[in-house]
């Protein structure tokens, strides 16, 4: 199978555009009149437009829903979460696809894993922290806190040293912040903290179910990347990205059409990935809602002395090492 035998559909992607008008209603409506709902109905609701506002950013990362970036990003831009623009999101996650370098501490801006030296660095504290979140309710309750907090201890550097055209990208961010903020605050006079928990804490939490599992440190480049079957919820969550296998081997192609690529190749797919295959997200949970996913440190320690990459970005994991701070620009 290769990419290129699958043709990208032509022109406006409309079940995309769809989408995004019912997660940007569903934004509007539950900041305008998050009064009259329930709080115990309003964090889940908040914290699935979040999430799902997320998984929409990530198909418009991939070039859609249509032939022209400047309205994808458009589209992309309102900043729902807060903390993270989007222009650095596509700069990292483009060069997450480099499959080969997938898991790496040093190359892959989405890992988990950490170097040998990356780890004794954290010190003890940092140890536990990350440790913790090798769990599932370690990465669920303390993962969105750290992701951020770590995401801003790499942006404050590249402020400094004004990387990958850094300070224009957060001067225009900043701008977009205000205004979302002017809206849910100052016009909606919802509290602050209300929607900190929903749509950025909850939001972003629900996004690292999906992440958790996604990739596993294997020599095979192929055996990295894992597929969670049997979760219709989540697929539509997720937009289909639970068959993360799919998605790595045709990146371009728009959501609605992964599921049915995957059940016309799933057993080549399967074979492929060395069985790397969980049935639902209620698998992943009962095996590792307590139990360690896999050791924080990479089992074949790569240490790159001038790596390509260098962590700081992440979605919505967080950074593989707090010396790897520098940015790589996809042209893109």
């Amino acid at each position: 199978m290769n990419q290129g035998g699958i043709a990208r559909l032509a022109g406006a992607e409309w079940p995309t555009i769809g989408l995004l008008v019912v997660i940007y209603t569903s934004f509007l409506s539950l900041t305008l009149w998050h009064d009259a709902i329930p709080l115990v109905l309003w964090l889940p609701l908040a914290a699935w437009t979040g999430a799902w506002w997320s998984s929409v950013q990530h198909e418009i990362v991939h070039g859609h829903p249509t032939r022209h970036r400047w309205l994808n990003t458009a589209l992309a831009t309102p900043p729902i979460w807060l903390w993270l623009p989007f222009e650095r999101y596509r700069q990292s996650h483009l060069i997450h696809h480099r499959d080969d370098h997938l898991t790496d501490p040093l190359d892959d801006p989405e890992t988990r894993y950490w170097t040998r030296d990356g780890w004794r660095e954290l010190g003890p504290v940092g140890r536990f922290l990350v440790d913790v979140q090798s769990t599932l309710v370690g990465r669920l309750s303390i993962g969105p806190l750290w992701s951020i907090a770590m995401f801003a201890h790499g942006e404050a550097q590249r402020l400094v040293a004004n990387e990958g055209r850094c300070r224009r990208i957060w001067a225009w961010h900043s701008v977009f912040v205000v205004l979302l903020l002017g809206w849910v605050v100052g016009i909606c006079a919802m509290p602050l903290w209300q929607y900190l928990i929903g749509f950025v804490y909850g939001g972003t939490a629900l996004a690292l179910i999906r992440s958790f599992a996604e990739h596993k440190a294997c020599e095979d480049v192929a055996e990295r990347t894992a597929i969670v079957e049997r979760s219709p919820l989540f697929s539509l969550l997720f937009l289909n990205n639970n068959l993360h296998v799919v998605h790595h081997r045709w990146p371009t192609l728009p959501w609605y059409r992964l599921a049915a690529l995957y059940r016309a190749h799933r057993d080549e797919l399967l074979e492929a990935n060395g069985g790397l295959v969980y049935q639902g997200y209620l698998d992943v949970f009962r095996r590792y809602l307590f139990r360690r996913y896999d050791h924080p440190v990479h089992p074949a320690e790569r240490v790159d002395p001038a790596p390509i990459r260098q962590a700081g970005v992440s979605y919505p994991a967080a950074s593989a090492s707090l010396s790897q701070s520098s940015v790589v620009e996809n042209a893109a």
